[in-house]
């Protein structure tokens, strides 16, 4: 069963009294009820699981370490202006009725997840999740399959569509997604000889597009304007950061960090273009690992790209 450990208060850091930061703003929900939902332009949900890590555990704690640092980040954009009406609904915690830690398989945890994903998606806001691992990917973008045609933009430097054998693992995401009709695909930021030709056929095939790490780095707006125009007509986008997307010099808190990635104002450059996308209705930050991490910069990273996503979604005031 799946239940809701409750926000805690958001609280800003700065003793300027000008200093307006998403913990001045950011508001606990402390129950998922559909009208406190639509009072905010997007609502944040913890998902602090990393059991399908196929690389280094600590993803755990990423939803907790994101909250801390985003806490500290003033809200003004320069073009935006300030971010503000953003949620809290808390962390995702699955309650089993048995105590035998080995019944907790990746599957049940999705299906638990999208009881309350599907009520988020629902609602009227932008549902914006805090990983955690890439396996939650499938419970927090397939409701929206229910309500017509979907495309994913994956910065990522994975492709992510390995083959589900015994069960879902961080790897496995969009060929579940695929499997459940995923209608467009477009990964930006991938490195070479991270994935397999397999994979990277099974995306072609599927009519996906792969963006590298190398085009972003030869013209960001053109990188992500390929990944979008590729989306075609779908009805809804959601978006996905994978902060291994980056390099491994400004993100070795991840699960697998690789060198050749792109650098974080890139990244926000590119979030905020997607963001722009009026169709989009869904975010998430995954593969944060903050006990891998040094002087906080991929979970500050990770922060940041929440925040410079929601100065583009409609949360300016």
């Amino acid at each position: 069963m799946t239940g809701l450990n409750p926000p805690s208060e958001w609280r800003g850091t700065s003793s300027d009294p000008n200093d307006e930061q998403f913990g001045d703003v950011v508001k606990p929900i402390p129950e998922l009820d559909d009208d406190r939902l639509s009072e905010f332009d997007a609502v944040l949900l913890g998902e602090p699981f990393d059991y399908a890590v196929i690389g280094r555990k600590g993803a755990a704690d990423g939803p907790a370490a994101l909250r801390e640092s985003l806490a500290g980040v003033k809200t003004h954009h320069f073009d935006a202006g300030p971010v503000g009406n953003v949620g809290d609904a808390g962390d995702l915690m699955l309650m089993l009725d048995s105590d035998e830690p080995n019944e907790v398989t990746t599957r049940l945890l999705q299906q638990e997840a999208r009881i309350l994903t599907n009520r988020l998606h629902d609602a009227d806001t932008l549902p914006v999740f805090l990983g955690g691992d890439n396996s939650f990917t499938d419970p927090n973008a397939a409701p929206l399959l229910e309500d017509g045609s979907l495309g994913v933009v994956n910065f990522d430097a994975h492709l992510d569509v390995r083959e589900v054998r015994d069960d879902p693992t961080s790897g496995t995401p969009y060929r579940q997604l695929f499997d459940a009709g995923l209608d467009a695909y477009a990964c930006v930021g991938a490195r070479h000889f991270e994935t397999s030709s397999r994979y990277a056929d099974t995306v072609r095939e599927s009519g996906g597009e792969v963006v590298t790490a190398e085009e972003v780095d030869d013209d960001t707006v053109s990188a992500i304007d390929t990944a979008l125009e590729s989306l075609g007509d779908v009805d809804a986008i959601y978006v996905s950061v994978d902060l291994d997307v980056l390099d491994a010099a400004f993100a070795p808190g991840v699960s697998a960090p690789t060198p050749g990635g792109i650098s974080p104002r890139e990244l926000f450059r590119m979030l905020r273009l997607a963001a722009s996308d009026d169709r989009v209705a869904g975010f998430e930050v995954v593969e944060c690992a903050p006990s891998f991490d040094r002087d906080d910069r991929t979970v500050n990273a990770g922060a940041r790209a929440i925040a410079h996503f929601l100065s583009a979604v409609g949360g300016g005031r």
